[in-house]
């Protein structure tokens, strides 16, 4: 079981999230409808995930991501968007997201997604990345 933080603008798709990551068994310790509120919940629970929306109010998802990892650069962050295009999923993992799931999606998608994240060591990554 994961520790998992939900960020999305939409409280209908927090709560989707919600839903599906706890039917899988892991448990949601905190949700956020803004970047900067992720930020602050990840500081005060560590979670051993977070889900990121980008397109947020004050700060997005990708400044989030970028405060995250520099608060904690072993975070471990998906995004979640409907901005599926190439460029944008590259754009976010050069940024250090670890991994990328288009809305609309399927609750298998999540979960296999969340799973293959938390599977992976964020050291081996940031190895990897950076060869």
């Amino acid at each position: 079981m994961a520790r998992i933080l939900i960020a999305d603008n939409a409280s209908f798709m927090r709560s989707c999230l919600k839903y599906i990551v706890e039917n899988a068994g892991h448990e949601v310790v905190g949700m956020a409808k803004g970047g900067k509120e992720a930020v602050d919940l990840y500081t005060q629970f560590r979670p051993d995930l977070v889900t990121l929306d980008i397109l947020m109010e004050g700060m997005d998802g990708m400044a989030a991501l970028g405060a995250i990892l520099k608060g904690d650069p072993r975070a471990r962050v998906v995004m979640v968007s409907a901005l599926g295009q190439d460029q944008v999923q590259e754009e976010a993992r050069k940024l250090g997201a670890l991994g990328y799931i288009r809305k609309p999606f399927k609750p298998d998608e999540i979960v296999q997604e969340l799973n293959n994240v938390l599977a992976r060591d964020r050291a081996n990554h940031d190895a990897r990345a950076h060869r």
